[in-house]
Order: C-alpha cells, then sequence, then structure tokens
C-alpha cells in the first residue's frame, strides 16, 4: 500500500472522550464557567486531536513550501514569478514576516523548495531544503498543471514532513506557502471542490487593480471549464500547485500522527480542502489561524462549517496568520494546565 493511502486508512476519528475530560477540568478552573470562550474551546480541540487531556505541548514548527505557476504567463499577479525565489531567500535569511514571527516566537521554520522555477541556485541557500518536484507548474489553461504523480508525490511530501515533524517531538504544526501565482491556482481548486462561483472567491492577490482582477476572475472560469473533473488529486493535477499539495499531505500527515495542524489563509486553505476531499471529518483535526482578506476566503470557511481563531484584515500568506493563531493556543493550553482549580485555590464555587 503506497503512502497517501497508508495515511488516509491511519486517520481515526479525534477522541470526544479527552475533549470531554478536558472540559471538566476547564469547569473546575477559578472562573465563570465558559468565561474563556474560544480558548476553552481550543483547549477541548487539542486535547481531542492529540487524544491526551494534559495539555502538555510539545515544540512548534510553521513548514513553507515555495513552488512556482504557469498561469502568471495569464497576467494574473502584480508580480513577475522571479519573486517566488527572491522571497525564498528573504525567508531564510530573516527578513520576511513570518521570519521576524517565528523568531519572535521560538517556532522552528522549515522552508521547503517544492518547485521554484529557474533557481537550482536554491539548494545552497542554508535553511532550504530542496525537493523539487519541477521548475513550477505548466500554464493550466494550457493543458493540466502537473502530473496525478506529481501531484501525488506532492501531497506524500506534505506527508513526510509532517511524520518527520511528529518524531523530533513537534506537536503543533503551522502551514505557510509562497508562490507568485498561486492565488489563482487556489482559487480554481476552491471552485471545483466546493462549487462555490469564481466570481465570490476570486481576489486581488498580491495586489491586482480592476482590470487584473477580472483577467484573473476570466482566466479561474476558463480553466473551470477546461478542466472538469472533481477527484481532489485530479483536481490538484489540473489547477496546480506543487505546493498545495504539499500543504493538504501537512494535514494527512499531522492528523494520522495525532498532531494538529494550523491551516494558514486562503491558499493554505485550498490545500486543506484537498486533504478534507481524502479524508471526509479531517477538519476535526485542524485548526483555521485566521479569516484571510483574500478573495472569498470567508466563504469557503462558512462553506467549510469552521471558525477561524482570528480576523485582522490578513492577506500576507507565508503562515503569517498561523504563526498569530499558533500564540493563542499556546495561551489556551497555559491557562488550561497552569490555572488553579477552585479547589486548589481554596475559592468558593458559584451558588447551586
Amino acid at each position: 500500500m503506497r503512502l497517501l493511502e497508508r495515511t488516509i486508512g491511519s486517520i481515526g476519528p479525534i477522541d470526544k472522550e479527552a475533549a470531554d475530560r478536558a472540559g471538566r477540568r476547564l469547569d473546575s478552573l477559578t472562573k465563570p464557567v465558559g468565561s474563556l470562550g474560544l480558548l476553552e474551546e481550543i483547549a477541548r480541540r487539542y486535547a481531542a486531536i492529540r487524544h491526551d487531556d494534559s495539555g502538555v505541548l510539545g515544540r512548534i514548527a510553521i513548514t513553507i513550501f515555495a513552488a512556482d505557476h504557469g498561469v502568471v504567463q495569464e497576467g494574473v499577479s502584480a508580480y513577475p514569478s522571479a519573486v517566488t525565489a527572491q522571497m525564498v531567500r528573504n525567508l531564510a535569511n530573516g527578513g520576511a514576516a513570518i521570519a521576524v514571527l517565528a523568531r519572535r516566537f521560538g517556532y522552528q521554520l522549515l522552508i521547503t523548495d517544492i518547485g521554484v522555477a529557474g533557481e537550482p541556485s536554491l539548494t545552497a541557500v542554508p535553511g532550504v531544503r530542496c525537493l523539487k518536484l519541477g521548475a513550477g507548474t505548466r500554464n493550466f489553461l494550457n493543458g493540466p498543471a502537473m502530473s496525478t504523480d506529481q501531484a501525488r508525490r506532492a501531497i506524500q511530501i506534505g506527508i513526510e514532513t509532517a511524520q518527520n515533524l511528529a518524531e523530533s517531538g513537534v506537536t503543533l504544526i503551522g502551514t505557510g506557502e509562497m508562490g507568485i501565482g498561486n492565488t489563482t491556482s487556489a482559487s480554481a481548486l476552491i471552485a471545483r471542490l466546493t462549487g462555490i462561483d469564481p466570481t465570490e472567491i476570486v481576489g486581488r492577490g498580491t495586489g491586482l487593480d480592476d482590470a487584473g482582477l477580472r483577467r484573473k476572475r476570466e482566466v479561474v472560469k476558463a480553466a473551470l471549464v477546461r478542466h472538469a473533473t472533481r477527484d481532489p488529486i485530479e483536481a490538484l493535477a489540473a489547477f496546480g500547485g506543487f505546493e498545495i499539495g504539499a500543504l493538504a499531505g501537512v494535514c494527512l500527515g499531522g492528523a494520522a500522527a495525532r498532531i494538529p495542524v494550523v491551516v494558514d489563509g486562503f491558499v493554505a486553505t485550498a490545500g486543506a480542502l484537498i486533504a478534507e476531499r481524502l479524508r471526509l471529518g479531517l477538519r476535526e483535526s485542524l485548526f483555521f489561524g485566521h479569516r484571510s482578506a483574500e478573495g472569498g476566503h470567508a466563504v469557503v470557511l462558512d462553506k467549510l462549517g469552521v471558525r477561524p481563531i482570528l480576523d485582522l484584515d490578513m492577506r500576507l500568506g507565508e503562515g503569517s496568520g498561523a504563526a498569530l493563531a499558533m500564540r493563542v493556543i499556546e495561551s489556551a493550553l497555559a491557562l488550561y494546565t497552569e490555572m488553579a482549580t477552585f479547589a486548589d485555590a481554596g475559592v468558593s464555587g458559584k451558588n447551586t
């Protein structure tokens, strides 16, 4: 049995009994019942995913996958493809937003070139892992963005990444991406897999003007006509990209290892959606870090029936929203494990 099928088959349901035990502890803490709001739900969800109500948090990592997209040829981005490689260097050098946040919060940052175009020299950049599946994907208006074998391999790289992080003691994984043109691929994937009208989903990405936004919407609509499949792997192959497939794999691999995965924004949600279609119910093993201001991210989150942790009008990507949300998760677990109970503190409980 291949890694993808084996991983999907190993994913069980979250542990609702662990969540109930966590809920009872939360109710015993020195506070009115439910007064910590979403933080209490986060602690319960963490216990359920981990199958462990201790609230112990190990190491934290954010994994970023970078790749280019052939559809950039259609004028769907305000920036050229060369920016992908330039930003990967910036990430590795510590100058990108996510690098600042990871450094500030003490999170491991794992950067992977899974398909950056025209840049074999990235193999020499310290801190960048090279697992290149190709020099970017093909233009999906001319045919599939990648082969189904490449799509499967992208997902498997994500699974292997999550497995390796889990084996190293990581108990919380954040997802991030870098790839000029990837909001176009994500829009097409989300529209195909959800049935949502692309006009509700396609956004300005890196800052398109009105004419650019109209062109991007027309490109996505044309791609949906050309590629009609609803199979998640075939849809990934049709629209790309390599990094989106890897993000799907991280979601699957994290769930199999009972490691919560924090989904970043719009592009990362496309990866999570693929994972959910491959293993229905997988979204219960995920935290959605924030509601992005990009395109129709709010519409997609509503379609999935999930509540994001933050809503800060961010649309940067890179894992920046996931990192901030992970800090909230850390805080929720600190409260869960460190607050005194009424009995421990000698505080009278609520009148009955």
